[in-house]
């Protein structure tokens, strides 16, 4: 070492450390320290060469990692020691501190930033008559606005993203040039001088005179609907108390009854919506800026008026806060009326839904919104600061203290799942409905945000749009693919005519059970291998024995799954019709409960159709004709809300399922209608993935064949019957409905412990997204000695299976 007592290091830095303001943040750390050195982007995250007193270079490290900016995330440091240049001897090789280009040779690892909502010192400016950024609708800094969404590769510089046609004026570039200011390589950085504009345009493109904030507002004041341009795509906005706004917006978007989110100034405007618990304010007030489902307020004069269109027949809203410059300005401008100082706002809510026709992809650029918008807004409030990248709202709800994902979108894409090991790079993707994919490098599991439903082509082009810009970010070319069973999916189709296109001996393609996904994206969660009791619960996957699942008791490792349990099979009567159709699986219900004697029920749910009909359905029943088997728990959630008449007929998914949940409010302690669980003689199913371009190995878990078993329902069926014949009130009947799940779903938990001794549980698939069965699952099963995992990071629902299918084929391919 030099005889100065200076020593030298090397500090590899990887995690989420561009973009966030860590090199500015490292700058002042060291010249605080009185450090010398250098820091610098690399594809992996940022290296700093560092040379000062040892002591002072440990306290520098320390104060790295504790001491880092609000959204940067470290993974991991690296020190090593530079040994000094026998030449240079006691001569100091760096005279100051200095931030140098980022280097872009090498393979990228580093974490990708998501967008964050404006900060409060952006606020407070926003709103400064003084400042030189008052009212600009794009303020920002390294604490807060676009990233994800305006990037187009990586390292994540200002000439790699849509803010590079964009020249700085000499102010701004000052700011962005100088590390102490918080400013300093905020790559959006812009100012009413140099940065992009807001134009306020008919459905014709033709600008409209006056303030586009301003007039905008009025436009929503009169009742018209506005499409608004943000940072992942457009929202279409109307006043959230103008229930003739809000219908007409239902109508242009053929979107009928499923709930609509709403935007609300502040956190006190909030609370006069919705009840909130410490959780739900947190992450409802956190950077992120989720819209977070929460229960509806009891009636007050307090409560301003919200209009009953908005989430028709729902004890719930969705609620969200501004998180954007153009935002606050549309609520609290104070040519307006708005007043931010003193929490005055323009609205008491804004209805804020994604900018696309229903099960259509959120429109992002301008032309594309005034072409599929044209016949929807009246006015569109846009901008010339491209999007590159669609990204929409995400949603959560809490339970207890805990945070569950119904959609991981923007604000959370792309921060990645922390895989056990690094795997070869994978590709999953993802389901049917709620489509995500997941691309695994080293070991970071990469989510995309939510596409949507695989059901029309301009969905099957974002989610190739997607694909193809996660793998140019990544500069990643996967070595193996995962992807569903069921032959008819879109994502299937699309890989599976891709890997035949490519040389088998370089990759590998891994089909993967849909409930096996399920269970294994909880296990990528939490790091665990297995083996765990899963209880894989939702609407519909496609089986191994053709069959439709969604009612699964699973034993699973990362790369296999047997099958003890499952609910007991009954006819789907007209295959996706009786989805759509609750009162078609309550008579599939009730003809396997009464027999014949379905004949003589009194029943509103047998009052859908004509009986010539239902003789017709039965037929096909007993023929198998278009009607298929299915274990599905979704579909008896349908059936019970039917036969309750609670719901016949959805207009959404799920719709059947929620409708049922809100119905249960009896005593906590109501008794839980009768089941059974009946062992079967029949063969026990093992499940292996399906490989294609490697040769197959055995993957089955190696568990006992003694039990196998089903499920039964049809007790409770009988007794909800005789429930609705003596009057007993809905909902103590639904809430006695749920609790028979409950026990159903632990007795067959206990009795694999029995056979297993496994005493893990992990718990997936969109039926979870009930509160009821969530809370009361887990404390039932802790109370009965097991160990409970369940979803944190991503949605059980299909939103989160991606995860799972890209775990399974890491493993396998290690293997």
């Amino acid at each position: 070492m030099p005889d100065n007592g200076n020593m030298m290091e090397c500090i590899e830095i990887t995690g989420m450390v561009q973009g966030v303001g860590f090199r500015p943040f490292v700058h002042n750390l060291a010249k605080t320290g009185s450090l010398d050195g250098y820091i610098t982007n690399t594809p992996n995250g940022v290296t700093i060469g560092i040379e000062g007193n040892k002591e002072a270079i440990d306290t520098f490290v320390k104060d790295l990692r504790f001491r880092a900016p609000p959204l940067s995330k470290i993974v991991s440091i690296e020190r090593s020691v530079i040994r000094p240049d026998p030449e240079v001897e006691n001569k100091k090789r760096y005279h100051d501190f200095e931030i140098r280009e980022s280097v872009r040779t090498g393979h990228p690892e580093t974490l990708i930033p998501p967008e964050a909502g404006t900060c409060d010192e952006c606020i407070g400016e926003l709103f400064d008559t003084r400042n030189r950024r008052y009212h600009h609708p794009f303020i920002n800094c390294t604490n807060c606005g676009p990233r994800f969404t305006i990037m187009k590769e990586l390292p994540y510089d200002r000439p790699f993203t849509t803010m590079a046609d964009f020249t700085m004026c000499p102010d701004c570039l000052s700011e962005y040039t100088d590390p102490g200011n918080r400013r300093f390589h905020a790559q959006p950085n812009a100012c009413p001088v140099c940065g992009p504009r807001l134009e306020l345009v008919n459905g014709h493109g033709k600008s409209i005179t006056g303030d586009p904030v301003v007039t905008a507002i009025e436009y929503l004041r009169q009742g018209k609907i506005v499409a608004v341009k943000g940072l992942g795509g457009f929202h279409l906005a109307v006043d959230g108390a103008n229930n003739k706004a809000v219908e007409r917006l239902r109508r242009r978007k053929s979107r009928e009854e499923k709930p609509l989110a709403l935007m609300v100034g502040s956190l006190s405007e909030a609370k006069k919506l919705v009840s909130m618990g410490l959780t739900e304010e947190r992450i409802l007030n956190s950077c992120e800026r989720p819209i977070v489902l929460a229960r509806r307020c009891e009636y007050n004069r307090d409560i301003p008026h919200i209009a009953d269109s908005v989430a028709p027949g729902f004890g719930y809203l969705g609620v969200m806060l501004p998180y954007t410059p153009l935002h606050y300005l549309l609520f609290y401008h104070p040519e307006a009326g708005g007043s931010f100082t003193n929490d005055i706002p323009v609205f008491h809510a804004l209805v804020m839904t994604s900018g696309n026709k229903s099960e259509e992809p959120v429109c992002k650029d301008n032309d594309e919104a005034l072409e599929r918008l044209g016949d929807i807004a009246d006015a569109f409030l846009i901008h010339d600061r491209d999007i590159f990248v669609r990204c929409d709202d995400s949603v959560v709800r809490s339970y207890d203290s805990e945070v569950s994902f119904i959609r991981r979108s923007r604000g959370f894409v792309p921060s990645p799942v922390f895989l056990p090991e690094r795997a070869i790079p994978v590709l999953a993707f993802g389901g049917e409905l709620k489509n995500t994919l997941c691309i695994v490098n080293g070991n970071n599991a990469f989510m995309s945000q939510h596409i949507g439903d695989l059901e029309n082509i301009s969905t099957l082009g974002f989610f190739q749009e997607a694909a193809e810009h996660f793998m140019k970010i990544l500069d990643l070319r996967p070595r193996f693919f995962a992807y569903d069973l069921h032959p008819d999916y879109l994502s299937t189709k699309y890989v599976l005519k891709m890997i035949s296109e490519l040389d088998e001996r370089q990759y590998g393609a891994v089909g993967v059970q849909h409930h096996h996904a399920h269970i294994a994206g909880v296990l990528a969660e939490h790091g665990n291998k297995g083996p765990v009791i899963g209880l894989s619960m939702d609407g519909s996957g496609y089986g191994t024995d053709g069959t439709v699942w969604g009612g699964e008791v699973l034993v699973c490792t990362p790369h296999s799954f047997t099958r003890p349990a499952h609910i007991d099979y009954i006819p789907l009567p007209g295959g996706t019709a009786a989805v759509r159709n609750p009162w078609r699986m309550a008579f599939s219900y009730l003809r396997e409960s009464f027999g014949e004697d379905w004949q003589s029920l009194d029943l509103e749910c047998l009052k859908q159709t004509s009986r010539e009909n239902l003789t017709i359905l039965d037929s096909a029943c007993k023929t198998g004709l278009n009607c298929p088997l299915t274990s599905s728990l979704g579909r008896l959630f349908d059936a019970a809300a039917s036969i309750l008449d609670i719901c016949h007929v959805t207009a959404f998914e799920g719709q059947a399922a929620m409708k049922l949940e809100m119905a249960a409010t009896g005593e906590s302690d109501m008794q839980a209608l009768p089941f059974n669980l009946l062992r079967t003689d029949s063969e026990q199913v093992r499940g292996m993935p399906e490989l294609w371009g490697t040769a197959k190995r055995d993957y089955v878990f190696d568990s006992p064949d003694s039990l196998n078993m089903t499920i039964g329902y049809r007790p409770l069926v009988r007794a909800l019957v005789e429930g609705v014949r003596k009057s007993v009130p809905k909902s103590v009947l639904a809430l006695s409905f749920h609790r028979a799940i409950l026990e159903s779903l632990t007795e067959a938990a206990e009795l694999i412990r029995e056979d297993t001794g496994i005493s893990t549980v992990a718990l997936s698939g969109g039926c979870w997204q009930n509160r009821l069965l969530s809370l009361g699952m887990k404390s039932m099963l802790v109370d009965r000695g097991f160990t409970v995992l369940t979803h944190n990071l991503v949605p059980p629902n299909d939103g989160g299976l991606a995860l799972g299918q890209a775990y399974i084929a890491s493993c396998v391919g290690r293997l």
